[in-house]
């Protein structure tokens, strides 16, 4: 039975379920609608998916909106899987949820590197320390985020990322005490930056 359009409809008047693959298409045609029938149709599959890997409600939404809004942006080009839309979702938000286990990874190391008090007389004395620290630990990252590029890259692999001297120099694509003086140049700018301060 089909439609005035010439588009099939099922016996309640309304057109059939659309699969993935065709909604994917009409959505990178600009067809906004087609794309709020995937997010519909996923969307709870994802959080559920973002919530096993993060263990985290909030963190689970944050995933759940960053995949999609990377599904809009780049629903041109992708590719689904014996026409479902769910792997590629599933490994996007496996992506962001690596990246952001990973930064919290290095900013949770770089605290631990930072000199613990010698004497705690009073839990005031602690939670001043604890803000010291946290402040350091910003005023560090903001002198990292400054670095020039090859130094920066070199600490965050090194330094922050517990990256060897040699995975980075082939990550990097230099040699290893390329690698070796970038991070010795970026220690003494550095140290010579927190010193001022």
């Amino acid at each position: 039975m089909t439609g005035t359009a010439g588009v099939p409809v099922d016996s309640c008047g309304s057109p059939p379920d659309r699969s993935d693959t065709e909604l994917w298409r009409a959505a990178a045609g600009g067809d906004h609608g087609a794309f709020t029938e995937l997010f519909e149709r996923h969307a709870q599959s994802v959080w559920n998916h973002a919530y096993r890997l993060t263990g985290s409600w909030a963190s689970a939404e944050d995933l759940t909106s960053t995949t999609f809004l990377t599904a809009w942006r780049r629903k041109a080009d992708i590719t689904l899987v014996r026409d479902s839309a769910l792997p590629w979702l599933y490994a996007v938000a496996g992506n962001f949820a690596r990246t952001e286990h990973r930064s919290t990874g290095r900013r949770l190391r770089l605290v631990r590197r930072l000199p613990e008090p010698r004497t705690v007389s009073d839990h005031a004395d602690t939670v001043v320390d604890q803000l010291d620290g946290e402040d350091r630990l910003r005023q560090v990252l903001a002198l990292v985020a400054k670095l020039p590029k090859s130094q920066r890259q070199a600490v965050e692999l090194c330094l922050l990322g517990d990256l060897s001297l040699p995975d980075a120099a082939e990550l990097l694509g230099v040699a290893e005490v390329t690698v070796r003086a970038h991070i010795s140049r970026a220690r003494a700018q550095l140290r010579a930056a927190l010193e001022e301060k």
